[in-house]
């Protein structure tokens, strides 16, 4: 096995506490005269868009969501339950046209209302054409006013998770007096902007005017630190009050340690493979089911994720996706003789040096994957370990996510080992029109998988209402893309926290985008 670097120059940032160095004691500090109670937190990446803090602006969205300053109009619960937020519910009126009806007792940071005009000028600026993600929500065709506090959402014909739809954090609702989203966030959630280092820090403030009840804390301290073992040694140290996914090689000494709380549960993400289905021999659908029948992903979960924060992937969708159909798709269990058989079918043959021969030269396979999650490039390393095991010559890539992507549509990789929140929206239509639909962009751009059944079944399922019959549908599509195999599903993410004891109120939500509410505090 071969191992590059390539694009992205990786460093051990230094562990410096930034921000808090003059707080006194966990969780306090004096502020004239009166204890002002600070939470401390490490998250392992912020906002990226150039400094952005704008929750329409690419991704920026699930950054401001997490820190508590922004708010949709509905949300999944931590059990995965579609409720409402600034919405009080909604009523279908016809195919097309839903019915929302608004929060009255709501106001932004800067004291203006929350009614209609706001929620209409924070999704427009999600519709509109010059958004990167507006492609994402062709399916409506007008957002109109039809009250102080009602809205109508049209979409262009029958889409049945409109309502799923409006959870992604780009739809957060913003007050419509906003003078730089960029720079200065005014929502209505439970915290307010205090500042931001691009890369570094945010600081938040409790919102005392928050419609939904009293905030716990009075101030917040969000670092940001790609360097897992830095933000260990922070929660270690008691330099931070939370850390989110600290060393997997810690898990046990964290949990050993009486100052501190490990929480860890099963998330949205799924750890994949994308294939290029556009380059021989991978255009071979036995190729590809031979490379996932190949692949340990027992091995991988008990060695790059030390057994803690993962578990081996059956389909696309996750356990915690109320929409998997885990149960009743063939899983790729590790079989390296069936892999050599359906390779030797598709004509990739073992020479007598034991390596895999394809059209006369050695078959080779480059994983390219980035930085951005602590698990990949492990997870990559061992991958590659595993097929050279069983004659394939490999070689690792680590790429910034911009040269990534780049060879992605440019078509020059074989396989991309990615981490995706496979229903952020809470519904399997967002990924599998992505992904599987002939005309989404990852379909069509990465993967060059086309499959007019699956299609045809995804399109049918966007405009059935009856819940039964659209997870039957659901179902269909997944038994029959893991059969396709265009993606290779390698392990379930299992999101890790380490916290200090004197911290309450904290719940882990399965979205990720859902962190710092009103109610963390201290004992």
């Amino acid at each position: 096995m071969k191992f590059n670097v390539q694009k992205t120059k990786i460093s051990s940032p230094a562990v410096a506490v930034i921000l808090i160095v003059a707080l006194l004691c966990s969780g306090c500090t004096e502020t004239g005269g009166t204890e002002e109670k600070v939470l401390r937190v490490v998250f392992n990446e912020g906002p990226d868009t150039g400094g952005s803090l704008d929750p329409a602006n690419g991704w920026t969205g699930w950054y401001v969501h997490q820190a508590g300053i922004y708010e949709t109009l509905f949300y999944y619960d931590a059990d995965m339950n579609l409720m409402p937020k600034l919405a009080t519910g909604y009523k279908q009126l016809n195919d097309t046209e839903w019915e929302i009806q608004l929060r009255e007792d709501v106001s932004f940071h800067d004291g203006t209302k929350m009614n209609a005009d706001a929620v209409l000028f924070s999704l427009n600026r999600v519709l509109d054409p010059t958004n990167s993600r507006s492609s994402e929500y062709s399916f409506i065709k007008e957002v109109r006013k039809t009250g102080e506090y009602t809205i109508v959402i049209e979409t262009n014909d029958v889409y049945a998770p409109l309502i799923a739809s409006l959870v992604d954090p780009i739809m957060s609702i913003i007050s419509p007096s906003i003078v730089d989203a960029d720079k200065e966030p005014i929502g209505t959630g439970p915290f307010k902007f205090v500042s931001f280092e691009p890369g570094t820090s945010l600081e938040i403030e409790k919102n005392p005017d928050y419609w939904d009840g009293d905030v716990k804390v009075d101030r917040i301290l969000i670092q940001y630190n790609k360097d897992s073992t830095a933000r260990t040694l922070m929660i270690k140290s008691g330099d931070v009050d939370i850390a989110r996914d600290p060393l997997q090689s810690e898990y046990s000494a964290l949990q050993a340690n009486p100052d501190i709380n490990v929480i860890s549960r099963e998330t949205l993400r799924t750890y994949f493979l994308f294939v290029n289905g556009g380059k021989a021999p991978f255009d071979d659908v036995r190729v590809r089911q031979a490379l996932s029948y190949a692949i340990n992903r027992q091995e991988i979960v008990d060695t790059a994720l030390e057994g803690v924060s993962g578990l081996p992937a059956t389909g696309i969708f996750t356990n915690t996706m109320p929409w998997n159909a885990n149960d009743q798709i063939e899983a790729y269990e590790y079989n390296p003789e069936k892999a050599l058989e359906l390779f030797e079918e598709a004509g990739i043959t073992k020479g007598t040096d034991g390596k895999l021969y394809y059209n006369g030269e050695p078959f080779t396979i480059e994983i390219q994957t980035y930085t951005k999650r602590a698990a990949l490039q492990p997870s990559a390393e061992i991958l590659a370990s595993q097929l050279e095991d069983i004659g394939i010559t490999s070689t690792v890539t680590i790429l910034d996510s911009a040269a990534l992507t780049a060879n992605a549509v440019a078509g020059t990789y074989d396989f991309s080992l990615a981490a995706w929140s496979t229903a952020p929206t809470g519904d399997p239509d967002y990924f599998l029109s992505l992904h599987y639909l002939s005309t989404g962009n990852y379909a069509a751009n990465w993967l060059r998988y086309s499959n007019p059944q699956v299609d045809e079944l995804i399109l049918e399922a966007r405009k059935e209402t009856d819940e039964e019959k659209r997870a039957e549908l659901y179902d269909e599509i997944q038994i029959q893309i893991q059969e396709d195999a265009a993606i290779l599903p390698v392990f379930y993410a299992n999101e890790i926290y380490a916290l200090s004891s004197d911290v309450e109120g904290f719940v882990m939500y399965p979205n990720e985008y859902t962190i710092i509410t009103k109610d963390i505090g201290f004992a």
